[in-house]
Parts: C-alpha cells; structure tokens; sequence
C-alpha cells in the first residue's frame, strides 16, 4: 500500500459583500477603481481646458469675439470664438489620443504627467501649423498665454485629483487587491512597506510564500495575511479575494518558468503581474529596459554627481538665496532684535558642520537656545541615550521662550541662506551633520557626504525629527542616488507647505 502525502489546504475566502467589494476596490478587479479614477479625470480635464481657453479669451479679447482673417490654403475670415472653441477641442481630443486617461499610468508615478504634457506640446503644434497654412492673423498674446494658463490648468487639475485619490486611498478605498509571491522575508518587507503607504493604491490582501514551510499565515504590522498553497492555486485565489495583482517579491525558488506559467494564469483585461528587482531605491530615470539576445535586460544608470547639471542647481541655489535674503531682510532683522533681547546673547548660532567630501565649514543659525546649551549637551545626551544620528529632544529643557517659535516654523535655519550663498550648502540636500557624528558613520551613512548638504531635504519634508535615524537615511540616500532639479523644485515645495503647517519639529 502506497503512502500519499495528503494535499495542501486550499485557500478559502468567502466573498465580499457589495459595500465592502465597492470600498476595496469593488467586483471587476484592476478595472473598478481605475473607472472610477479615469471619468473623475475626464471631468478634470474638460474642466481646465475650457476654464484655461475662457479665461484667456476674456482677459484678451473680453465678451467680443472679433474677426480673424485667413489669406492662406484656406480664404476667409473667422471668429476669435470658433478659434477659441477649435483650440479647446484640439486639445481635449489629445488628451484622449496620448491615453492620459489609460489605467495603466494613472494615479501613480509620473508618466501621467509627462503624457499630459506631450498632449499639450502636440496641441501647439498642430495649432502653429494651422496658423502657418492657412496664415492667421491672430493676437500673439493669446496665442501665447492660452498654451501656458490652459497647460497649467490641466498640470493642476491632475495633481488635485491625485490628492484626493491619495486621501480615498488612506480610508482604504479605490485601491488595487495585492497577492505576494516570494520568499517570506521578502514578502513580510514588501507588505510592510506597502501598508505604511496606503496612498499608492497597493493593498496586500493574500500572499504565496515559497520555498519554506508555509505556515496558516502570515502577520505584518498587525495585518494578517491568509496564505496561499502554491503558485498554481493564485489565480483561483484571486477570484476569490476580488484581487486585480501579482507582485513577486524576489526568491530563489521561484524561476522564470514558474513566473511565465504564472502569468499565464492570469487573465490579462482584469488582472496584472509586478515583478520587484533586487535594487531599490531607485528613481524610475534611471531604470531602462533594454531587450538583448532575447533577454529584458534592465539598465541602472548610475548616479553622476559631477554632471553639468551641478552647475545648473549651483546658479538655482545662488539666485534663490540671494532673493530670499533680500526679501525677508526685514523678517531677519526684527527675529535678531528679539532674540537679544530675549536674554542679551547673541543673535547668530555658528557651529562646526560636515560638508560635500567631508570637508568642515561653518554653519549659521539663529541661536534657539540659551548661550550655556553646548555645555550642557553632553549631559543630556547621556541621560537620553538617544543612540545614533543627530541628537534631538522633544522637550529640550536649553531652547528659549523664542526659539521654541523660529524652531517651530524652522526660521532659525533662514541664516544658512548665506551658506548656501558660499557654496557651502544647497537649497536641497542631507541636512550636514557634526563632526563627531560623522565619525561614527559606516559606510552606508557615508554616502550622504558625496553631495553637498542642504537646506531641507527629503527626510525633513517626510517627518522631520519624527522619522527613526534609519529611515531618514534611507530617504537621505534616495535623494544622493537619484537627485534632479525636478525633484529639488518638489522638495521645495513640500518645504513650503511643512514650514506654513510644521509636523515633527522640535
């Protein structure tokens, strides 16, 4: 008699409910949310365009339309309004034809702005052409600012349907069910993740561990996952969990055949395969797929930090701070008055700081503390244990009545504009750190030397001192490694908006 190893338990899951399948994303799989999402942009689009073309004819022409002659392939004259009304339509028609609306790029990543974009590029030119064959007299200053309000308009329209899609995401709605395939070290790392960041729209919901003993499930930051047999069983499971993806998480026991038998599996109109490299932290720019020999080769550009770019932030940084200083001199003046007359010390804080390379140089900050707080540092820090990174404390009992304030709104940084004026310090950066700090770096927390500090950076606009000392490096690093004025501007940005509605300073 022959001994038959029974067969793994299937994974059942009775199904959702009509509210609940609605809130998680709802029956119809990768497509609900993305329905949901493309017709509130349909909407979005149609209302900026015609916004952006309105405004510009009332603020050129007013409630008249007037005529345009057309001496061209064509003879004959037109009214501004039919003008106005064609561009309009153009432009919407483009939007559809470069598929900005397509469900495999919205609500994520760039690519939804750059389509955007090159619908509006290609709108102009089909405009410019029609302009030179059939030799429109038309008012420049319309021609001029309809591309540039109306393509601001759109850009805008995007971004705010992108926040609202974000905060329906943190309420757990209008996101994609997520199946894990992987090892169970690289799965637990992959959902932990993805539940810390609801708003990009990947909700784990089920998880296929291999090459281990499986276990009943699998717990990751309080959320249980149930778990499915083998890869085989997938496909089945995600009817039943009203799933719409598969991501791989990486395994040495998960070959390219089985990923291949996997994807096919799959039905391709309602469900999709996300396979996740062993690199990360690394910008989409600087991924390429590249086909060779058969092989889909993905090309990682490394990161260059000496291109010519450098001395295009370099001229940015100065002519920023240069305005700025100009700007908020009377601001920095009167912070100065009450700070000494607050206890008599001086105004400006000067520390020794690590710069690009390690070099020192020295810092200017407003003085947020009593004049005796270096002395008393080591004391506290010894009684806070804080561990590594930069010594912070909540209640810091050395910080004055007024430096609680300008620490608040980050005004005792403005300063380090006249550092960012030397070339010491960018606009945008890894905050410098002390010396002594330094030495105690390895070799990964090194790496944040390789560029020039900042003013702000990626881990100040994520948290400031709330984050751990091991995730602000790692957003530290995510900025050295991949680092672009485009992403020095949103840095900014989001600078603005923590300094007017400050979170995590102290």
């Amino acid at each position: 008699m022959t001994a038959t190893a029974s067969a793994p338990p299937r994974l059942h899951v009775p199904p959702l409910g009509r509210a609940q399948s609605l809130r998680l994303g709802g029956r119809g799989v990768a497509g609900y949310w993305r329905r949901i999402y493309a017709r509130r942009l349909a909407i979005a689009d149609v209302s900026s365009v015609v916004a952006g073309t309105l405004l510009c004819h009332l603020m050129v022409f007013g409630f008249r339309g007037g005529s345009v002659r057309a001496n061209g392939v064509v003879s004959g004259v037109f009214d501004q309004v039919e003008i106005t009304i064609a561009v309009a339509a153009m432009w919407l028609v483009s939007l559809a034809v470069f598929g900005t609306r397509s469900r495999r790029i919205i609500g994520e990543g760039s690519v939804e702005y750059k389509r955007v974009l090159d619908a509006a590029s290609f709108t102009f030119v089909v405009f410019l052409l029609a302009v030179f064959f059939l030799q429109l007299d038309l008012s420049r200053l319309w021609a001029v600012m309809v591309f540039v309000v109306t393509g601001a308009f759109t850009v805008l329209g995007r971004w705010v349907c992108r926040q609202w899609l974000a905060q329906r995401r943190r309420a757990g709605e209008l996101s994609s069910r997520l199946v894990l395939v992987g090892s169970r070290k690289s799965v637990s790392a992959t959902a932990r993740d993805l539940l810390a960041l609801p708003q990009h729209g990947l909700t784990p919901v089920a998880a296929c561990i291999t090459g281990s003993s499986k276990g009943n499930g699998l717990t990751v930051g309080g959320h249980r996952l149930p778990l499915i047999s083998s890869t085989s069983e997938i496909a089945a499971a995600m009817e039943s969990l009203d799933a719409s993806t598969v991501m791989v998480t990486g395994s040495q026991h998960l070959s390219a055949k089985k990923i291949r038998e996997m994807s096919w599996s799959l039905d391709p109109n309602r469900h999709q395969l996300l396979l996740t490299p062993s690199i990360t932290d690394v910008a989409g720019s600087r991924v390429h797929l590249r086909p060779v020999a058969g092989l889909p080769l993905v090309h990682v550009e490394t990161p260059d930090h000496d291109s010519p770019r450098l001395h295009a932030k370099r001229a940015f940084d100065f002519t920023i701070a240069a305005a700025l200083l100009t700007a908020l001199a009377p601001v920095l003046a009167v912070i100065a008055v009450l700070i000494r007359r607050e206890d008599g010390g001086p105004a400006i804080y000067t520390q020794q700081r690590v710069g690009k390379d390690g070099a020192l140089f020295t810092i200017y900050k407003f003085r947020s503390m009593y004049v005796d707080a270096d002395a008393r540092r080591a004391a506290l820090l010894a009684e806070a244990d804080s561990g590594k990174g930069l010594f912070k404390m909540r209640d810091d009992p050395r910080v004055t009545p007024i430096g609680r304030v300008i620490r608040k709104y980050s005004l005792d940084e403005l300063p380090q504009l006249f550092n960012v004026l030397r070339g010491d310090m960018s606009l945008v950066g890894p905050r410098p750190a002390l010396p002594e700090e330094v030495g105690i770096y390895d070799d990964t927390e090194r790496r944040r030397l390789v560029v020039t500090p900042g003013l702000s950076g990626l881990w100040q606009v994520s948290g400031r001192s709330d984050l751990a000392w091991e995730d602000g490096i790692r957003l530290d690093l995510y900025y050295v490694e991949n680092w672009s004025m485009a992403a020095d501007l949103v840095i900014l940005w989001r600078t603005a908006k923590t300094v007017l509605f400050p979170r995590g300073a102290y």
